[in-house]
Formats: C-alpha cells, structure tokens, sequence
C-alpha cells in the first residue's frame, strides 16, 4: 500500500511541476511578445525622429546615407530586445520536468512489495 501511495504522490508531484514549467513557458513567452512590441515602438520612434531630421535638412530621404543611417539605428534599436529575446528561449528551452518512471520504481522495490 505505501508504495502505491508514493507512486500517486509522483504522478501528482510530476503534474504539478508539468503545470509550473507551462505556466513559466507561457510567462516568457508573454514577455516576449511585450519586449517585441516595445522594441517595434522605438524602432518607428527612432526612425521618425531621424527622418525629420533629414527632412528639416532638406534631404529627399531616398539617399544612401540616410538609408545606412537609418539601417544601423534600427539595428542599434533592436539589439537589447534581440539579445533579450535570445536569453528568454534559452530559459524555455531549459524549463524541463522529469516524468516519473513507476516500473522502475516498482522493480526496484519488488521485494517490499512481494513481501
């Protein structure tokens, strides 16, 4: 009978912490999607900012200055947000639960069991 009991409780324990490792995944992932939408916001921030600059110049903004300006300023936007990003699937990627293996644990303890 105990060993019956220490079998469910592992199932039990395996589910909770199958729940907990979803709801962190879905936690990252959620946070992601916000690093992602701000990141897409100052990107379009910045690149306004520095298209009026150009116009204020009397630039046309078809230039190959301004296009590399503008190609390295989103690059530079993005950076933080990418690297982030890169840092969040890892910490999803290592979000494991182990599943109980209940036939062994059962032959490992036949001889309680038998008696």
């Amino acid at each position: 009978m105990g060993q019956l009991v220490s079998d469910v409780t592992k199932v039990l324990d395996y589910n909770n912490s199958k729940k907990n490792a979803e709801n962190e995944r879905q936690k990252i992932l959620s946070q992601i999607a916000a690093d992602e939408n701000t990141k897409t916001n100052l990107i379009k921030k910045a690149l306004a900012e520095q298209r009026a600059k150009y116009g204020a110049t009397g630039n046309s903004g078809n230039t190959l200055t301004e296009n590399a300006v503008l190609k390295r300023l989103r690059a530079e936007t993005a950076q933080p947000y990418d690297e982030k990003k890169r840092t969040n699937l890892e910490k999803i990627s290592n979000i494991k639960t182990k599943k109980p293996n209940l036939l062994k644990t059962w032959l490992a303890n036949i001889d309680k069991i038998a008696g």
